[in-house]
């Protein structure tokens, strides 16, 4: 964002201003288009990243600001189309869990198979959202040491997964939380290199 702001020669925190009306319009925009969807299959996961400092240093780093630490993207993908249904920045927990499930289930207006991975926040809140009307599934990511793992800053690397049903009678063809084109790609597990 300096760099930004010293080429074109504003003030900083005018591109943090505009920075931050972008996104409300962007959300407005989301809300208004995105809704009444029906998708067949969607794909939730989370995405790891963090403000500021990770939340290993950030209670020692200088000057940290309130909220530095991790931070989650929580995002629920129509897997066909790829359109990102819905989407949440928050921690990585239940009340995040909730909010998020029922975000996705109030764009819906039919029912669909949804996979998701074994966090067990999504348990609870998956039946809160729908009731009993989805197929619901998880898909477990199992870890172990690999030869691309010895690193000091490696993850655990993703050897394999399961499949589980858990709700209704979801197609386990169509398990899956990293679809790119109809087909699975490898895990790639970048923050905590363990599951859920």
């Amino acid at each position: 964002m300096r760099s930004i702001s010293r080429v074109v020669e504003v003030s900083i925190n005018t591109i943090a201003k505009l920075l931050a009306e972008a996104g409300e319009a962007c959300t407005a925009h989301h809300d208004e288009a995105v809704c009444d969807v029906q998708s067949k299959r969607v794909q939730c996961d989370e995405i790891c990243s963090f403000v500021y400092a990770k939340k290993r240093n950030a209670e020692t780093v200088k000057a940290a600001p309130e909220g530095a630490g991790d931070c989650w993207t929580w995002t629920a993908l129509d897997a066909d189309s790829k359109l990102i249904v819905s989407y949440l920045v928050a921690k990585r927990d239940a009340p995040s869990a909730h909010v998020f499930m029922q975000d996705v289930a109030h764009r819906f207006t039919s029912s669909m198979q949804l996979t998701a991975d074994a966090h067990t926040a999504y348990l609870d809140t998956v039946e809160e959202a729908f009731g009993g009307d989805i197929d619901y599934a998880r898909l477990v990511k199992l870890y172990g040491p690999g030869p691309e793992s010895a690193g000091r800053y490696s993850p655990a690397e993703c050897i394999g997964t399961r499949k589980e049903r858990m709700m209704g009678q979801p197609d386990p063809a169509h398990i899956s939380t990293s679809t790119l084109s109809g087909r699975a790609r490898p895990c790639v597990c970048p923050c905590a290199g363990s599951p859920a």
